[in-house]
């Protein structure tokens, strides 16, 4: 399976889409059609954290306060569900592996995995 989870009004994610290889790949922007709850479980159960998959540069992120309250995997869980922009992006699984994020180090390892 290949499928990567990102945000059109996002430049960084533009951007890294341009970079990679998308043959193959099932894309799904979040903002039109957001991530749906088995969609969730299933990046879980790779990354096997909801805070990994948590986006804390998120503007929302800042205005609600979060930074300040002790939120759990479950409050992770529901803020992503609730709000596209708590996903951190883009998010690519391939196979059994996932990256999240835009950091140099994901995007390198995930042009290894996928040539």
């Amino acid at each position: 399976m290949k499928k990567v989870y990102f945000l059109q009004t996002c430049d960084t994610c533009r951007r890294i889409l341009k970079e990679v290889n998308l043959d193959g790949f099932e894309k799904q922007e979040i903002k039109t059609s957001p991530v749906t709850v088995a969609q969730l479980e299933e990046m879980h159960k790779l990354s096997k954290s909801y805070e990994a998959l948590f986006n804390k540069r998120a503007k929302l992120y800042r205005e609600m306060d979060l930074k300040s309250q002790n939120l759990t995997e479950k409050d992770y869980r529901q803020y992503i569900l609730d709000e596209y922009t708590f996903l951190k992006r883009p998010v690519f699984m391939v196979d059994d592996a996932i990256f999240i994020g835009n950091s140099k180090k994901v995007v390198e390892a995930l042009k290894v995995k996928i040539g």
